[in-house]
């Protein structure tokens, strides 16, 4: 079954408000609540969970801990996605900060870039590598998924370099540049200019 692109995003958000309540010790969620909470309507929260299922009770609405499962059943892989990291910039860095890369469902185990000052030496606890190294260590640690953080500029030369590897399946492109990559390869780029740029307008329709 397909599911659209939006819907898969609703469903990360929905995991991760259950999540919430079941840690708050909330038993039983209606959509309108779920809507609420997100800024959702309610009826969409009820279409996009019936794609898995009947899974709540008209008039009773769900079980908070018996939908978070089933969510995070949905959401997580069968093992964990080993990734590596390109560009150990300000953006590389902050990611490594953050706490959800050092989960059960992914980790980064490798970092690249080809600044002398930072080859060698470790951040987070996690060697980095010149980029050259990077078909070779990816393809011997079984390396699928790539997050890249490095400038425009050199953003496809660093594709080319790690796509040699041939066992990358995916990767999350924070470069603002569109990137041509093997059809064996999924893209999803995170440009932060354009997220702001429609921020932006729809402050200014709702000024107008």
């Amino acid at each position: 079954m397909k599911i659209a692109e939006p819907t898969v995003a609703r469903l990360v958000q929905y995991h991760r408000l259950l999540q919430r309540l079941h840690h708050e010790g909330q038993k039983v969620v209606s959509s309108q609540e779920m809507g609420e909470l997100l800024n959702f309507k309610a009826s969409q929260v009820r279409k996009d969970l019936s794609y898995f299922g009947e899974i709540g009770k008209r008039g009773v609405g769900y079980h908070v801990e018996r939908l978070f499962k089933h969510i995070d059943e949905i959401l997580s892989p069968p093992r964990q996605w080993k990734m590596a990291l390109v560009g150990v910039g300000h953006l590389g860095t902050a990611l490594l900060g953050y706490g959800a890369f050092k989960g059960t469902k992914f980790g980064i185990n490798a970092l690249f870039d080809n600044d002398i000052n930072k080859v060698g030496k470790s951040f987070s606890g996690i060697p980095c590598h010149h980029i050259s190294e990077a078909p070779s260590i990816i393809r011997d640690q079984g390396i699928e998924v790539v997050i890249l953080t490095v400038p425009a500029d050199v953003a496809q030369n660093c594709i080319d370099i790690i796509a040699d590897s041939e066992s990358i399946r995916g990767i999350l492109n924070f470069s603002p540049v569109s990137v041509v990559v093997p059809e064996s390869i999924l893209v999803y780029s995170v440009d932060i200019s354009v997220e702001l740029e429609k921020l932006l307008f729809y402050l200014k329709q709702n000024n107008n």
